[in-house]
């Protein structure tokens, strides 16, 4: 005779968060906290993926080669205010590296951050994005759009549109730094 063992439901070992603050305490991979809920942070292809890694390794090594110090991270999180976000691509300065370098996310956000838009992407909710950051600590926002081929750098005095062909410069933080659409889109 056989008999059917029951086994017990798999639980998730971390719980759902119930706030920002818990979310902000253990942020959960591939989520933000947005308008008091979590939310699944989709849209990763081969291309967004691959835009992020170029981008990332972009700034790390002229972070490196100019001696700036700090560090550039991928999808780290940070309080926006209201929201827990995780910026594609971000740089924290040796400032803030030194006084927020050890905590499970950053309680502003990052002086440099970039979202890698995806065609699905709703232009108000990514400048809405762009906004935050920039209300809550950030100094300087890249909008990549590998589809339309166009990067838009925005600070809280300008907006700037960099079209392929075009090389593209940070205004505000990683001094010096440039690089061409075409080689980071391509």
């Amino acid at each position: 005779m056989v008999t059917a063992v029951q086994r017990p439901a798999i639980q998730p070992s971390n719980p759902s968060p119930s706030s920002l603050k818990a979310w902000l305490e253990n942020p959960i991979e591939g989520t933000e906290w947005v308008e008091n809920q979590l939310i699944e942070k989709d849209g990763m292809t081969l291309t967004h993926s691959k835009v992020q890694r170029r981008l990332s390794t972009a700034w790390a090594v002229h972070q490196a080669k100019q001696k700036l110090g700090g560090e550039v991270y991928t999808e780290a999180p940070c309080n926006t205010g209201q929201q827990g976000r995780k910026p594609d691509v971000s740089y924290l300065t040796q400032d803030l590296l030194e006084r927020y370098g050890a905590t499970k996310s950053l309680p502003q956000s990052f002086p440099l951050s970039a979202e890698i838009v995806s065609p699905f992407d709703y232009a108000e909710s990514v400048y809405r994005k762009a906004d935050e950051y920039l209300a809550s600590g950030g100094e300087e926002v890249w909008l990549v759009l590998p589809t339309n081929q166009r990067i838009v750098v925005i600070t809280a005095e300008s907006e700037q549109t960099f079209r392929f062909h075009e090389l593209v410069k940070t205004q505000i933080l990683l001094p010096g730094f440039s690089i061409g659409v075409d080689e980071l889109l391509s």
